[in-house]
């Protein structure tokens, strides 16, 4: 839900809501994050002891408070109305955030007029208290950043001891809604361009995600606030903050009654053009726009998030953090590592909870057999370089299912891995390009494909006669769809799930 979309004026009900969840939502006690479940994999860049350490962390970079208000704009400035929008305390999203194992989130409340000062005055002292309520998942300071030019974007925080003072000063200069009178010199490209150079400068640097990138889009490659052109252009000024998109958007609960029958909403809020199995069309399409942007060797990411507001069974269109989208992250338990994880690309995808873990991993082989691969592995967002006499790559996906139902109580199951490649020709002549026409599925696997080892399905393919540098990444689903089909109005989010690894990179 967009600053202002079904805003409330009257915060009365949000706050007698806030009072019972204070109460019922489980605020005593803490649960430790290491008993997630999982066992590390290798990290080609670190050592023994990195690699025993990092785990695949589940977390959400979207989520918002009581701090998305809304403004009572009889005044002047406007008076900003806490529960306006989004209606829960930091600490009651961070218990239930534990409460469906999600091991780290983002404070990301959206702004508007001096938005910067509360966020500072009150915000901030909100997040430090719900840290010291709710320990055991990490809790990062951020923003959703009115973006200049465009929609909005997950702006993320380093833990350092100047937090707070880094998110106002971005805030205050480069969100489009905080100044007050109004500045639309604030809502330019020039403007955000202005904003990543500075945050590329800082000595502790932010990470930004695109939040439902085409949610303003009127059709199928026809895009509105954000688009193709200007994530080109911010990522060539700052390719170490901008790391990419939300894959899977949140609002995944709109088409749910409070007693979770159905109704005919736009999953994810997209009434323009739909979501594709939950996802958005810039990451769902095959060789659409992510696959066009991995094609120039651009490292891009994709994320899934909740995009919390108001919990369905409140009325609202949206689950709790991790209750159905979850980011996960390979890394150690620990703020700067999770951060660097999401900056690294050390990302896979789920909803619904289809699966709990994918390990995607590429060797280099001399010969047509799995028998000949050989040398180091390297894993998600990381690059293979391969000699004269490597031809070929062995890719392996090992995937597990929960063993727990998920949240609606289902235990959904696996029914097809798609193995997907793409060349990388380098940068595109027409910035607005949105497609990558070399991307393919190169291998489809269903049961009768794979094998379990150990509880988990396990699928090797062969990436033959290679002879340029490439992508390759994995998509599995719990349908029969061959591709993510247009969601309708009213369709059940837990019976069309994916999930979507981030890539590897092939170099020769």
């Amino acid at each position: 839900m967009s600053s202002g979309e079904d805003a409330r004026t009257d915060g009365t009900d949000g706050l007698s809501r806030r009072r019972l969840l204070a109460v019922t939502g489980g605020l005593v006690g803490t649960v430790a994050v290491g008993g997630l479940p999982g066992t590390a994999v290798a990290d080609s860049r670190h050592g023994h002891s990195a690699r025993r350490s990092r785990d695949w962390l589940p977390g959400d970079h979207h989520v918002h408070s009581e701090f998305s208000v809304g403004y009572d704009t009889s005044t002047s400035p406007p008076t900003p109305i806490l529960g306006g929008d989004a209606i829960y305390p930091l600490a009651v999203n961070a218990s239930n955030a534990r409460r469906f194992g999600l091991g780290w989130i983002v404070s990301t409340d959206h702004g508007g007029p001096l938005h910067s000062k509360l966020d500072a005055e009150q915000r901030y002292p909100s997040l430090l208290q719900a840290r010291r309520s709710v320990p055991g998942v990490l809790q990062f300071y951020g923003m959703e950043l009115d973006t200049p030019a465009a929609d909005h974007s997950s702006l993320i925080i380093p833990k350092v001891a100047n937090e707070r003072d880094i998110l106002f000063q971005l805030e205050s200069r480069f969100s489009k809604r905080d100044p007050f009178p109004a500045d639309p010199s604030f809502d330019t490209e020039a403007k955000m361009i202005e904003a990543l150079r500075v945050m590329r400068q800082l000595p502790h640097k932010p990470v930004l995600f695109a939040n439902h990138p085409a949610r303003s889009a009127t059709a199928l490659g026809v895009y509105g606030q954000d688009t193709p052109a200007e994530f080109r252009n911010w990522h060539d000024t700052a390719p170490e903050i901008i790391r990419g998109f939300e894959g899977a958007p949140g609002h995944q609960a709109a088409a749910l009654n409070p007693d979770g029958t159905l109704r005919p909403g736009p999953r994810g809020g997209y009434g323009n053009h739909p979501t594709m199995g939950g996802f958005d069309q810039m990451t769902a399409r095959l060789g659409g726009l992510w696959d066009s942007l991995l094609g120039e060797g651009r490292r891009w990411w994709i994320t899934a998030t909740s995009d919390s507001h108001i919990h369905y069974t409140e009325g609202g269109a949206d689950f709790w953090p991790g209750e159905y989208s979850k980011t996960y992250v390979h890394a150690r338990w620990d703020y700067a590592d999770i951060l660097e994880g999401l900056r690294q690309g050390r990302i896979f995808v789920t909803i619904g909870d289809l699966i709990d873990r994918l390990d995607l991993s590429a060797r280099a082989a001399s010969g047509h057999s799995h028998a000949d691969a050989h040398g180091p592995e390297v894993t998600v967002g990381e690059t293979l370089r391969l000699t004269r006499k490597d031809r070929h790559v062995e890719v392996e996906v090992r995937i597990r299912e929960p063993r727990r139902p998920n949240a609606a109580g289902n235990r959904p199951k696996v029914r097809r891995v798609d193995v997907i490649t793409g060349r990388i020709t380098g940068s595109a002549s027409d910035r607005a390009s949105d497609t990558n026409p070399t991307t393919t599925v190169a291998g489809r696997y269903g049961p009768a494909d794979w094998r379990r080892e150990n509880g988990a399905i396990v699928v090797r393919h062969l990436v033959r006669d290679i002879d340029g540098p490439m992508y390759v990444r994995v998509r599995g689903t719990s349908t029969d769809e061959l591709e993510p089909q247009p969601d309708p109005h009213g369709a059940d989010p837990w019976a069309d799930l994916w999930f979507y690894s981030n890539p590897i990179f092939i170099d020769r």
